[in-house]
């Protein structure tokens, strides 16, 4: 089946019991790459972190960066199946690949991903924060504190505590990127904790690419619509699952295949002029940005 007959297939509803959902029990699969891609070695003798890197997004990222030259440090919480085969996609483009279990919402694991990273592949280029959670509630008296300062803590403490630690490695032509979202643009009301970290993490990229512009690195970030991930099935119910995406103009979910090129080029030389800056994936969502 060829890229856009996969792109236009409808999900099934389901649901998965716990985040960040594992990709291996999604019907169908996610797009994760195209083979037809065709390397311009961009990213050749360089070495990415991407947090969660096993699956959705972060899996097809990895990959198109292996195809691009770069090898690549995988960090995941504990979907070990996932992780595993992320790693073998990246082998078998011939690059090198290691992974990194543990919860980025924790400062000690941010710096030992960070440390294992250098240690194992010799250098630190580029930074993917990706990793997120989410959990729907559609009154704000019902999201526990609890909830709201563990999604902070996935969503953008985990960028502070890695960009802090990746810092020192990095130099003169390296790249942060940070995942973002449509919702801080549109707003959403059944993911208000979400929402309120995916602005922090807009924010957190447009200061810190002014703060790190005279050192030669530059930090942009995607902001990703609705895109058929582990993490949908394991958010929501069967009948949202099934609906997901459809409300685009578009009028389908969006392919984690479908971010490589935007990824690849904030990492490469190609936007050694672009910091500062959102790339929006949504199927044709209007925002402001």
């Amino acid at each position: 089946m060829d890229r856009m007959n996969r792109q236009t297939q409808g999900q099934k509803g389901q649901e998965q019991a716990r985040q960040p959902g594992v990709e291996a029990e999604m019907d169908p699969r996610p797009l994760q790459a195209d083979e037809d891609y065709q390397s311009g070695n961009k990213l050749q003798g360089k070495v990415a972190l991407i947090t969660g890197g096993d699956s959705g997004i972060g899996r097809s990222v990895a990959i198109g960066y292996a195809k691009e030259g770069a090898d690549v440090a995988i960090s995941y919480l504990e979907e070990h199946e996932d992780a595993e085969l992320t790693k073998k996609k990246v082998e078998e483009q011939g690059r090198r690949a290691i992974l990194l279990s543990g919860d980025v919402g924790e400062e000690s694991v941010c710096k030992e991903a960070v440390d294992r990273t250098v240690n194992e592949l010799g250098q630190l280029d580029i930074l993917v924060n990706n990793a997120a959670e989410q959990h729907p509630t559609d009154d704000i008296m019902n999201i526990s504190t609890e909830q709201w300062e563990q999604t902070f803590k996935t969503n953008i403490h985990s960028m502070f505590y890695l960009t802090k630690a990746a810092l020192p490695h990095m130099k003169k032509g390296s790249s942060i990127i940070n995942t973002a979202s449509v919702n801080p643009y549109i707003g959403n009301e059944h993911l208000v904790d979400y929402t309120t970290t995916k602005g922090a993490v807009v924010a957190f990229t447009r200061s810190m690419a002014k703060q790190l512009v005279g050192k030669g690195i530059r930090v942009n970030g995607i902001a990703p619509g609705p895109i058929w991930t582990p993490l949908i099935p394991s958010t929501f119910g069967e009948e949202k699952v099934e609906q997901f995406g459809t409300n685009t103009p578009m009028g389908r979910p969006g392919q984690p295949v479908e971010h490589v090129g935007s990824y690849v080029l904030l990492a490469s030389d190609d936007s050694t002029y672009i910091t500062g800056q959102f790339i929006h994936i949504n199927g044709g969502m209007y925002t402001s940005s």
